[in-house]
């Protein structure tokens, strides 16, 4: 493909968009996130770890969907969804890419905090009860490891692209980043951080073509706030 090809056309209907949210919103958010997780809490009696497999269940979920319903009926590869190696000039601005993520988080914190927000939730206030080795692996796979890759692909991957082909750059950025934003619901505390972190994610993308640089930031971000929680 074409490093600028993905930018402008695709193979994708609106069908195809419709039904990859309506799996997000409709199962993962009500289903997955209400149902299943309940029973999982159950099982656990642990947020942390209901929590984890909940997010485990979720990739599975998202990237099983985007299969089926963008992929295999067109017989294309994960590239299409930015599964695909990128040049390497751009090794260099991944640390600076990594550096605004943080420093535009920590001013949002910042910013939000004053109207008595928090980012923190159930699983990270499980993680601070009971910090061990064990939890600081568990949190590190599932934020920095599991999240990150399936959250690329499927927000930036699918959702954006999708956008950027019949929206422009500068919609596609704003619309997926409210998607990728109000997909994270009911962790509503967080939401401020994930819409600016979805425009730097959707920006990576734009500007490589691939996702795996967003997986590296994301992943790294996830992993330094999982870090900081356990030592705060």
């Amino acid at each position: 493909m074409n490093s600028s090809l993905w930018k402008q056309q695709d193979t994708w209907t609106r069908k195809d968009f419709i039904l990859l949210l309506l799996l997000e919103f409709l199962f993962v958010i009500v289903v997955v996130k209400y149902g299943i997780q309940s029973l999982y809490q159950i099982w656990f009696s642990n947020t942390l770890y209901s929590g984890t497999l909940t997010g485990f269940t979720i990739a599975i979920v998202l990237m099983t969907g985007l299969y089926f319903v963008a992929l295999w009926p067109q017989n294309l590869s994960w590239r299409e969804v930015g599964l695909r190696n990128f040049s390497t000039k751009y090794w260099w601005k991944i640390p600076i890419w990594l550096l605004i993520t943080i420093i535009s988080s920590v001013i949002v914190v910042l910013l939000t905090s004053y109207l008595g927000n928090s980012v923190d939730n159930s699983k990270t206030e499980s993680l601070q009860q009971n910090i061990n080795l064990l939890t600081i692996l568990i949190g590190v796979i599932s934020a920095g490891l599991i999240s990150p890759i399936y959250e690329e692909i499927f927000y930036r991957g699918f959702v954006y692209r999708w956008l950027r082909v019949r929206l422009g750059m500068n919609w596609g950025i704003v619309i997926s980043s409210l998607i990728f934003t109000v997909a994270h619901f009911p962790t509503i505390n967080a939401m401020p951080v994930n819409f600016i972190n979805g425009i730097v994610f959707a920006w990576t993308y734009e500007k490589t073509g691939s996702v795996i640089p967003g997986i590296i930031i994301h992943g790294v971000f996830n992993t330094i706030a999982v870090l900081l929680t356990v030592t705060g």
